[in-house]
């Protein structure tokens, strides 16, 4: 077994951490379509099962393309790594972008329904929807940073326990001819309002799609897999993808068997629930599986988006700092940074889930649609065997993504579908200008260029080790004896901030004579730090190397290191940043 490798995923575990957004799904998608047909009356929800059937096929459309993803790209990214290989860079800041969005939402949105749907069993909560947000992204947040293979164990029961209510819903419902209890508010006779047709179901459609959101998020994690990484990525899509079809058709038909409709004060899905159910046991089980469910979708996003933000840190689009990983292996940075923005995004809406909605979708479907045109262009790069089928798949996937996008923006425009135009842009310009930074800073220390070799003058001048001292003391001792052991020459300097307490150090320095000379520097703001910055500054115009050799007291308590001066710290960050000479540090440690 590789190294941490114990800390990685098993399929079982996959599904668990990675899908439970896909899954989870179910309990808002097919009330998305039957919002949108009943527009056309009561009698236009008996379309449900057919634009069910078409987005399913869309669904398992997309599974085969992310499984042929997973192989391709194996060290994850979905539709960012394969827009950069065979897309461009344009491609790929899009598809980037519309990920780090579709990864934020899918946290907010997760949290503010399961929250919702929590107040909704019990009425009491529904003032303190935020907290609720809030924690539970807290919590989320620990179990991440402890490891995503632990994150799996936490979610493996609720993710057991959403399926299995779910399925048995499905089944027993079935055999219902009619719903065992009709729960909410009846909202009245329905008045149609449009007719049935090809723009209704187009509409339709795209608002079922929402079912999709997170289908691509195994494909983005395929490193945080055991070994065969790929092969447990694929065999975790399949085990999706088969699980999500099955839960979107028997609702459907639940939908058509119970005809039913919107009603108040309830969803759509806990009223199949008490159809299939009655008010019982079971019924409360599976509403707060549901809730529980929904709330660690969230960790879908905690899964993909850290390691994507590795792979763009590694393409040099991001701050670098985000390709760090600790020995569980956990991306840290890529972890702290999803909470933050997700609970600035709560913040912003108040936890209000329907929002959320008009954003979260279509950024999905931009991936969606980048990711099946670069297959396509894969394969007709490769022409390998059976390219021709494959790509005919990938294109036709392509074609209803990209048509099911365009519908949702015009549709959910002014619902604040809008802010895609200013946050899309916004990240592109961002990982754009990062990139280019970055490429600026290569140019000028010429990283990737063998340098000329540095000149071996026989007359060049030594070195100058700068020692500051304060007062004549062992820590001073230490400094110089450090410093005499470089080869150079060793000056110690002092500022004349004070001087009475000057004239005791010269005093002092002389009975004590350690062979360095002691530099007595005028200071007539009484500022070492801007008294030694001008004389190290003097010395390098020259052309001399510096080091300036900084002696610091280390407590090993940290509350006493509060009790100690800092401007050793503040000295060395100074030195640094308006100095050209090399800041050398020298841990003196006390109990």
């Amino acid at each position: 077994m590789q190294r941490g490798d114990k800390y990685r995923l098993t399929a079982i575990g996959g599904l668990a951490a990675l899908s439970l957004d896909a899954l989870t799904s179910v309990a808002y998608g097919p009330e998305a379509i039957v919002l949108v047909l009943v527009a056309a009356g009561a009698a236009a929800v008996s379309w449900t099962l057919p634009v069910t059937l078409a987005i399913s096929a869309l669904l398992l459309v997309l599974v085969l393309s992310y499984r042929q993803v997973i192989a391709v790209h194996p060290d994850g990214g979905g539709s960012y790594a394969v827009a950069k290989k065979d897309l461009g860079r344009g491609a790929s800041l899009l598809a980037a972008a519309s990920l780090v969005v579709d990864y934020v939402l899918t946290v907010a949105v997760s949290l503010a329904a399961g929250a919702a749907s929590l107040a909704s069993a019990f009425p009491v909560l529904a003032d303190h929807l935020l907290l609720m947000t809030l924690s539970g992204l807290a919590l989320l947040t620990v179990i991440n940073l402890i490891g995503v293979a632990e994150s799996a164990k936490v979610l493996m029961g609720p993710a057991l326990l959403f399926i299995v209510s779910i399925l048995a819903m499905i089944v027993i419902g079935l055999f219902r001819a009619a719903p065992v209890a009709v729960i909410g508010t009846d909202l009245g006779p329905i008045v149609p309002v449009d007719t049935i047709g090809i723009l209704l179901l187009l509409k339709a459609f795209s608002a079922g799609c929402a079912s999709l959101t997170g289908v691509e998020a195994i494909a983005n994690a395929v490193p945080s897999f055991r070994t065969p990484a790929v092969r447990r990525a694929q065999h975790t899509e399949v085990a999706l993808g088969v699980l999500l079809c099955t839960m979107l058709l028997g609702s459907a038909l639940l939908i058509g068997r119970y005809h039913a409709v919107p009603r108040g004060g309830v969803t759509l899905l806990a009223q199949l629930s008490a159809g299939a159910f009655g008010i019982g046991w079971p019924f409360y089980v599976t509403s707060l599986a549901v809730t529980l469910a929904l709330c660690l979708a969230a960790n879908t996003s905690f899964g993909g988006l850290p390691v994507l933000l590795s792979l763009l840190a590694k393409d040099h689009r991001v701050a670098h700092l985000f390709a760090l990983r600790s020995e569980r292996p956990v991306f840290r940075y890529g972890v702290a940074a999803l909470a933050i923005l997700a609970a600035t995004v709560l913040l912003i809406v108040h936890a209000e889930t329907q929002r959320l909605l008009p954003v979260f979708a279509v950024g999905v479907f931009i991936g969606f649609t980048i990711s099946q045109t670069g297959l396509v262009r894969h394969w007709r790069t490769q022409r390998g065997p059976g390219w021709i089928p494959r790509a005919m798949l990938n294109g036709f996937g392509a074609l209803l993504t990209a048509v099911a996008a365009v519908v949702l923006l015009i549709e959910k425009f002014r619902e604040g579908a809008w802010l895609l135009l200013i946050i899309v842009p916004a990240l592109i310009t961002l990982f754009a200008r990062t990139e280019n930074y970055y490429r600026s800073i290569a140019d000028q220390l010429s990283l990737g260029r063998i340098p000329a070799l540095p000149s071996q003058s026989p007359d060049r001048e030594p070195m100058l080790i700068v020692v500051p001292v304060v007062a004549v003391s062992a820590v001073t001792a230490r400094a110089l004896r450090t410093a005499q052991a470089f080869d150079g020459e060793v000056v110690a300097v002092a500022a004349e901030i004070d001087a009475a307490a000057t004239r005791r150090l010269s005093k002092q320095w002389k009975q004590w004579d350690p062979g360095v000379p002691l530099t007595v520097l005028p200071s007539p703001h009484r500022s070492l730090i801007t008294t030694l910055v001008g004389y190290v500054r003097a010395r390098t115009r020259t052309g001399r190397q510096v080091t300036v050799l900084l002696a610091q007291v280390e407590a090993a308590r940290w509350y006493h290191r509060l009790l100690h001066n800092p401007r050793g710290p503040v000295l060395a960050a100074t030195l640094r940043a308006r100095t050209d000479a090399v800041i050398a540090s020298l841990a003196i440690r006390v109990d």
